[in-house]
């Protein structure tokens, strides 16, 4: 006996079942999936870099001071005097043979791969910050006949700040459809064995690659401000177990590989040790090739490429060390593959 009540097999027309002859077409019954990354701007120019810095540190999760005060500050001096100093770091970085920053380029490349994986599920890529907008991409599923949708948030440790963000722009999105999708999201993967595994092994190849072992690795995260910490947000505890499984995976001490937080910004306290003075530490107490893995990233940025392959790089060798790599995230490495069809399998389930 057939179950009337059952959803429609995700591989199935876009006619309802047991529509009447004359139906007109309907796109429905179809399974989408998401990948959602911050942000970046359009080109590494201080026009387009203002654009995105003004939507990005508008966003109340970023940062959460009341708007009277922030608000001045935002428009009256970071707007006009940031942008172009960072439009100078993305021309670093930027990709010239396709046009686009890396985050771009390879988020695009993981929903690409990502889709290999299924033949009966719409897979799109979204920015948090820029274009395509999340709404842009949820509308452009619904279209294609979406009509359950999975969000993977491509931050391994949940934080407000990120992945509270984009549920926020997920929710906002679908408030606006009348028809709505039924909509699920990936949780974090920070302690994902997929994700550990893929590390590793990356972590491994990049080293043959090059050819030497480093005195001392340092697991570098994107900072977070200390009070948001004490108010709750588990993001430090996430990064303390990646970096804790990761040293066990690779038989790593805790002093050999210590866990630092990059990219502070403003006056207030923000996680500590700070990346550049522990990397800047590391050669003063003389060690002299140093590896700086960033497990927090799973595309390669301009917080990985700039930041850390070109600024700290500097740092170091000025402080007396002689050999510095940055490892590179999964970016659209097999184990980024695998671990984003991991996520998207076990978070269809009832689906497909």
């Amino acid at each position: 006996m057939t179950d009337d009540t059952a959803p429609k097999n995700a591989g199935s027309s876009d006619q309802p079942q047991h529509a009447p002859t004359a139906h007109p077409p309907v796109a429905e019954g179809r399974v989408g999936v998401l990948l959602v990354n911050l942000g970046t701007p359009e080109a590494p120019t201080t026009s387009a870099v203002r654009t995105y810095l003004r939507e990005f540190l508008s966003d109340t999760r970023i940062v959460d001071l009341p708007r009277a005060l922030w608000l001045p500050v935002l428009y009256g001096f970071i707007l006009n005097i940031r942008p172009a100093a960072t439009a100078q770091n993305y021309k670093k970085i930027w990709r010239e043979e396709s046009n686009e920053s890396p985050l771009r380029y390879y988020t695009r490349a993981q929903a690409e791969n990502l889709a290999t994986h299924f033949d009966d599920v719409t897979v799109e890529w979204a920015m948090r910050y820029g274009t395509p907008s999340i709404s842009e991409k949820l509308n452009a599923l619904k279209a294609a006949g979406c009509t359950r949708i999975l969000v993977i948030p491509l931050y391994p440790q949940y934080s407000a700040t990120t992945t509270a963000s984009v549920t926020d722009a997920v929710f906002d999105a679908v408030k606006a459809m009348r028809w709505q999708p039924a909509i699920r999201i990936a949780p974090a993967f920070h302690d994902a064995g997929a994700y550990i595994s893929g590390l590793a092994e990356t972590t491994r190849q990049h080293f043959t690659k090059i050819g030497w072992q480093p005195d001392r690795i340092v697991l570098s995260f994107h900072g977070l401000p200390q009070r948001y910490f004490e108010a709750g947000d588990p993001y430090y505890c996430h990064c303390a177990k990646t970096a804790r499984l990761l040293r066990e995976k690779m038989g790593w001490s805790e002093e050999f590989a210590p866990l630092a937080f990059q990219s502070k910004f403003g006056r207030e306290k923000w996680l500590e040790p700070a990346a550049d003075e522990t990397i800047k530490e590391l050669a003063e107490n003389g060690a002299k090739n140093i590896a700086v893995i960033m497990p927090g990233f799973v595309a390669d940025c301009i917080e990985t490429l700039e930041e850390i392959d070109i600024a700290a790089r500097e740092t170091f060798l000025s402080a007396g060390g002689e050999k510095f790599t940055a490892v590179p995230c999964l970016n659209d490495t097999p184990e980024m593959n695998t671990l984003l069809a991991d996520i998207a399998r076990r978070e269809t389930a009832g689906w497909v």
